[in-house]
This record gives structure tokens, C-alpha cells and sequence, in this order.
């Protein structure tokens, strides 16, 4: 009998191409349903291996009435979507994908400080309506960024990569993060540390990059906000939680900060309401990998996993190894 493998949205050919070359492939091809959790279940009474998105929810209900399920493929580099003890305790390996997202975050990040700050969405919609002011006019006059102040929260890979092309732009980088830098790497990048409220107080641009963890979830509320300049834009292309939204809304009103732009939200898909009608918010439906060549590389890497489990090997890239113990 051939494998039965489930995809739930469509992924590069060049992938699909060699899960079908695996077995029998069963995907959703509408990429913009997200299954519903009766789909999911529906789907895995049919099939035995899943290959799943970072915004699909594969909870424990799922893999309990899921029998013949062999193998959990997801996209995510940590798969919080997933219930990783449930498949453990049934001994189905839980795979994901190396931290190949880096740079094309760092890209999406970059397009969203610069469109917040010289207002190109809003210019955009202004000008397909018949709206052009004059190449002069005070009317879409927005914020500088060359040689400006960056304050990275959570100085990672992704927040390295923003600070590399912040020294294109010339600005002054600070950074916090729970532990501080050696020197000699400070100088490397050019970033200079401070806590979180100086560096609130300080920035021009606040960009989060910080792991989503209890101690993260609404790090940025209304006292953060209330730190930061009316002149001041947050970006943040991490997790939505670290945000509170609904403080980020009233302090957008109110005109406490000059704008924001976001590609992830506090209760995705859903966006706050509040934040839609706002014209001083960028708003992206995360994005951040949604680079051709990277999510080529992402859905190659798990085929390969994909293929490992179906040949009866352990998968290269396994996030429960005890599994094999």
C-alpha cells in the first residue's frame, strides 16, 4: 500500500512534486482556507502523514482520533500549533524545519519601517483614488529614518539581520535583550545596550523580535507605550502576544505614537478591529517567510523529513528525538 500523505494548503511544486513521488497526496488546494479542525480530523481518518503550516492548530483531540497517524511534518521552526506531548506519548515523530527564515523576515521587517514611516500604503490608497497633492505638499509628509534611532527588543538572528541593514541607513542601533552582548560583539554590530524602558524612551523605531514565552506574551502594553515618543514607530514581524493590541490601538488614537506596522497579531487570523481603521497602521497577514526561494527551500526541507519517516528513517529534522529513545 502506497503512504497516504495529507497537506493541508499548497505548497511549491517542486516539493509537492516529491511527496507525490512518496505516496498518495491529499491536499487543500485553496491557499487561502486554513482547514477547520473538523477537516483536519476528517482528513487524517484518510491519511497517515501530515504536512501542516505554522497557522494550522494540530491539538491533542486531532491526534487522539487520528489512529493512523505516522508522522507530524510542520513548517514552523517551533511547533506551537502543535501539541508535541500528545505525539509523543503515542510515539508519532513531530518534525520542523531549521531557522531558514532569517533573512526574509529581516527583508518584510525593513519594508514595514520604511512604508509606516513614509506613509506608502496610505499614499498609495490616496493616489488610486484620485488623490495626488503635489510633489511638495505637506500632505503626506511622514517620518525620517536615515540616521535615525532603532531600538531592537530581543536581539536574535532576525533582530541582527534588521541591525545590519540599519547600518545602511546610517542609524544609531540600541538593543535589549535578557543577556547582554560581549563588548567586542556590540562593537561587531554596532549596537549599544540598554534596558527596555531606555531604550523605549530613546527610540525612533522600536522593532520586536523576542521568542513569544509566557514572560514575553504583552511585553509591549500600555505603560511600554506610554515610554516611547509621539514621534516613535513600533514594528513588530515576531509574535503577535508580545503586543497587547488593544493598548497599542488607544495609544495610535490618541496620537502617543506616530504609527506602527505589524505582520503578526495577538488572536491571528482575527486582527483587532481597532486596528484596521487606523491610517497611521501597516498591516501585513504574516508574511515574513513568503520569499519564492525561502519557502521553497522550507516545504524541500520537509519532504525530506517527509521521506525519512516513509523510508523508515529517523527524520533530520526531529523536535521530540526521545521518541528514538
Amino acid at each position: 500500500m502506497p503512504a497516504t500523505i495529507f497537506v493541508t494548503q499548497p505548497v511549491p511544486e517542486s516539493a509537492a512534486a516529491r511527496l507525490r513521488g512518496l505516496g498518495a497526496v491529499e491536499m487543500n488546494p485553496d491557499p487561502l482556507h486554513m482547514v477547520t479542525k473538523a477537516e483536519l480530523i476528517a482528513a487524517l481518518q484518510r491519511n497517515e502523514y501530515l504536512v501542516c503550516l505554522l497557522h494550522d492548530r494540530v491539538d491533542a483531540e486531532v491526534i487522539a482520533t487520528s489512529p493512523r497517524l505516522r508522522l507530524i511534518a510542520s513548517m514552523a521552526i517551533t511547533p506551537a500549533g502543535v501539541d508535541v506531548e500528545a505525539a509523543t506519548a503515542l510515539r508519532i515523530p513531530v518534525t520542523t524545519i531549521p531557522p531558514l527564515v532569517t533573512e526574509a523576515t529581516a527583508d518584510l521587517h525593513w519594508a514595514l519601517l520604511l512604508a509606516v514611516a513614509r506613509r506608502v500604503v496610505e499614499s498609495d490608497r490616496g493616489l488610486r483614488t484620485g488623490l495626488f497633492p503635489g510633489s511638495q505638499s505637506l500632505y503626506y509628509v511622514g517620518g525620517e529614518v536615515h540616521g535615525k534611532t532603532l531600538g531592537i527588543i530581543g536581539l536574535g538572528r532576525i533582530g541582527e539581520a534588521v541591525v545590519r541593514r540599519a547600518q545602511g541607513f546610517g542609524m544609531r542601533v540600541l538593543y535589549t535583550k535578557r543577556q547582554r552582548l560581549a563588548p567586542e560583539r556590540e562593537a561587531t554590530l554596532g549596537a549599544a545596550y540598554r534596558s527596555l524602558d531606555d531604550l523605549l524612551r530613546e527610540s525612533d523605531f522600536v522593532s520586536v523580535h523576542v521568542a513569544l514565552t509566557p514572560e514575553t506574551t504583552h511585553l509591549i502594553g500600555a505603560r511600554e507605550l506610554g515610554l516611547m515618543r509621539p514621534s516613535a514607530f513600533l514594528v513588530n514581524t515576531a509574535r503577535g502576544p508580545i503586543v497587547d493590541e488593544q493598548a497599542l490601538v488607544r495609544a495610535l488614537e490618541s496620537g502617543q505614537i506616530a504609527g506602527a506596522a505589524l505582520d503578526v497579531f495577538e488572536h491571528e487570523p482575527r486582527v483587532e478591529p481597532g486596528l484596521i481603521a487606523l491610517p497611521n497602521v501597516v498591516l501585513t497577514p504574516h508574511i515574513g517567510s513568503a520569499a519564492r526561494a525561502t519557502r521553497e527551500h522550507i516545504a524541500g526541507i520537509v519532504a525530506d523529513n517527509v521521506a525519512a519517516v516513509i523510508e523508515g528513517r529517523r527524520p533530520p529534522n526531529l523536535y521530540n528525538p526521545e521518541i528514538y529513545g
